[in-house]
């Protein structure tokens, strides 16, 4: 073999490593819950009860298989899925014969992520609005109607256009009303440049306005970490623990000859990296939705950019479908990911998954066999809480294992990690010891399979922004069948 297929040899190898022996205790689990076109959900037009039972069973299911996030798609095209004073509701979900929606998607999905530990963020498609039948279809509440000032129509689609400052405005607006109004954990945005990877989109009107005589690549970048800096500040100004975070293209830019035609910095104008160097943006989930040469080395040159904030790959079963990839294409790259200590995995989209898709969701069974923490955000605050007290174990009268706890004081908005141990030799960086994550409540009920075998259980308190407590004093119990009556 020469010495150049020896390198490249090694080279492939590296890049395919195999999992870690044991499970992450921190890692994000996402999907993008997909409304647009009822992709993901709803599937049901007519009922809103059929509507709230396909959302709990989305959730029932992710939390099954330990997934801890929901990136759930609450604006579209110019229309959304809460009761907005801005934009009308999304035609998707049942109204009355007035059109007035008789529930309110978001604060339903909030709610009941939240009743089953899971993190819920909201995903913005940022500044397409749809084609002319779309828009036509939303009437005056359109803002292509009510401010055409801030749109452009491009390709027969419109679009808000980035270089009118008084867009920042329009989206500000919306995504104060968001956070505002729902507990939200995160607001992520989509969608978050320009349309063309040929710089075609017609804003020379705009340019002439507002360049300033800049390169218009360069201004055209600018305009978007502009509104990025803007809704950053806006947000943590309302809710610091909100964790802001977007979808660029998969590649940054290009490296060397490998990856050229369609990058975010060089092609739609997403300086991501900038944002994250600037510190207005707590986390990237870039589309990497390709494979092998296309995909490992922008998973570094991503971290490079990284600035220790937290970077989530997101994933592509939906290739599986479309392109025809392996399970082992997935697979492979959680592994790499994992090798290389990024801070999880999102995946496009929720269907692809819980549908088993060439029995992915088998084998994530098997990278998620525990459940996982959210990474801290140390960046915004780094106190840690304080621990829970009083951690109780006993026998429920219904035959269920039972630990209860006292929440600490002065706590708020906070959560509960559970451990077991078979030794009290502990360590909370250890995820095969972890038995839930994302707890709203001080009591929690497992029935353990093992029997006749001596456990010690731990709690800790994770405040808003994911730090973590040091444990409570441990509570020890002997499982017996004969203490099962």
């Amino acid at each position: 073999m020469s010495k150049i297929y020896l390198f490249v040899f090694i080279l492939l190898f590296a890049w395919i490593v195999p999992a870690t022996p044991n499970t992450p205790a921190v890692e994000v689990r996402a999907v993008w819950l997909t409304t647009n076109y009822g992709l993901d959900w709803p599937h049901n037009r007519n009922s809103v009860s059929a509507q709230k039972k396909e959302l709990i069973d989305i959730l029932d299911n992710l939390k099954k298989h330990n997934f801890n996030t929901i990136l759930f798609q609450v604006r579209g095209r110019g229309e959304v899925l809460y009761k907005s004073n801005i934009e009308p509701m999304s035609s998707l979900i049942v109204s009355d014969r007035q059109g007035n929606p008789l529930f309110d998607p978001l604060e339903f999905i909030v709610d009941e992520a939240h009743k089953r530990g899971l993190s819920c963020h909201a995903w913005v498609v940022t500044y397409p609005l749809g084609g002319d039948m779309h828009v036509k279809g939303l009437g005056t509440r359109s803002v292509t109607k009510k401010n055409p000032t801030i749109v452009k129509k491009f390709k027969n689609e419109w679009f808000l256009d980035p270089g009118v400052p008084a867009t920042d405005d329009y989206l500000l607006s919306i995504v104060k009303e968001i956070v505002e109004k729902y507990d939200v954990d995160g607001v992520h945005f989509d969608y978050i440049r320009y349309p063309d990877n040929r710089g075609l989109f017609p804003d020379n009107d705009t340019y002439k306005k507002y360049g300033k005589g800049k390169d218009k690549s360069e201004w055209r970048r600018d305009n978007i970490t502009r509104f990025v800096n803007k809704v950053y500040d806006l947000v943590k100004e309302q809710k610091p623990w909100v964790q802001v975070s977007s979808s660029p293209l998969g590649r940054y830019r290009a490296l060397g000859n490998n990856g050229h035609g369609w990058t975010a910095f060089e092609t739609v104008y997403q300086d991501a990296g900038k944002w994250m160097k600037m510190g207005k943006h707590d986390a990237l989930y870039p589309m990497m939705y390709y494979k092998e040469h296309l995909f490992y080395p922008f998973v570094d040159d991503w971290m490079l950019n990284s600035n220790d904030r937290i970077l989530v790959p997101g994933l592509a079963p939906y290739q599986m479908v479309e392109l025809g990839w392996s399970q082992k294409d997935i697979l492979n790259q959680i592994d790499y990911t994992r090798n290389k200590e990024v801070q999880g995995q999102s995946y496009f989209r929720a269907e692809n998954v819980l549908s088993n898709t060439k029995g992915i969701l088998d084998s994530l069974n098997v990278y998620y066999k525990k459940p996982a923490k959210l990474p801290a955000m140390k960046w915004l605050n780094d106190k840690a809480p304080s621990e829970p007290s009083d951690l109780r174990a006993e026998i429920s009268d219904l035959n269920i294992f039972q630990l209860s706890w006292l929440k600490p004081d002065n706590s708020d908005r906070v959560t509960y990690n559970v451990y077991r141990s078979d030794s009290s030799n502990f360590c909370t960086n250890d995820g095969d010891l972890l038995l839930a994550t994302g707890l709203r409540d001080t009591i929690f009920e497992y029935i353990p399979e093992e029997r006749e075998k001596a456990y010690y259980y731990y709690v800790t308190t994770s405040d808003s922004y994911n730090n973590e407590s040091v444990i409570c004093f441990p509570a020890f119990f002997f499982h017996s069948d004969d203490i099962i009556k």
